[in-house]
């Protein structure tokens, strides 16, 4: 593992740090990479194409396993997220790719998520596991929600 991977490490275990946050996407692999170092359950969500909160919550639910309980809603995603008992691990590194389209068609929806995985971190961090949310995006990208 490269020193950019050790820092990655280091910061992972982290709980008291984690949350959702914007990633520039050169950096997904190292994430990956990292996490997996630290053996958590890392888990890598497609969300091309998707446009709407229902359609990345279908693929949200699909990636993370959720139960036959899942009731497809926000407040499920959030019960879920709190919960993966089903998936117990150290630790959580979540990639959200390609969440572009949802973020520009449905803000209110991306913006729902986003406030649940961030809210999901600070539960699991009372419990001491990372729980991190990163979106990988192109640097342009990345300024530009910086700003």
């Amino acid at each position: 593992m490269n020193a950019q991977g050790m820092e990655l490490s280091a910061l992972l275990t982290a709980a008291d740090q984690a949350g959702a946050y914007f990633a520039d996407l050169r950096d997904r692999e190292d994430l990956v990479e990292a996490g997996n170092a630290l053996h958590y359950a890392v888990v890598p969500v497609d969300l091309r194409g998707c446009e709407s909160g229902g359609t990345a919550l279908a693929q949200i639910a699909e990636a993370l396993r959720f139960p036959d309980w899942f009731g497809g809603n926000w407040d499920a995603l959030a019960d879920c997220v709190n919960d993966l008992s089903w998936w117990p691990s150290e630790g959580y590194v979540l990639v959200l790719e390609h969440a572009s389209d949802w973020r520009t068609h449905d803000r209110e929806s991306f913006d729902t998520a986003l406030e649940i995985f961030g809210e999901a971190s600070v539960r699991w961090a009372e419990d001491r596991v990372p729980f991190w949310t990163f979106f990988p995006v192109p640097a342009r990208e990345l300024d530009d929600i910086g700003e």
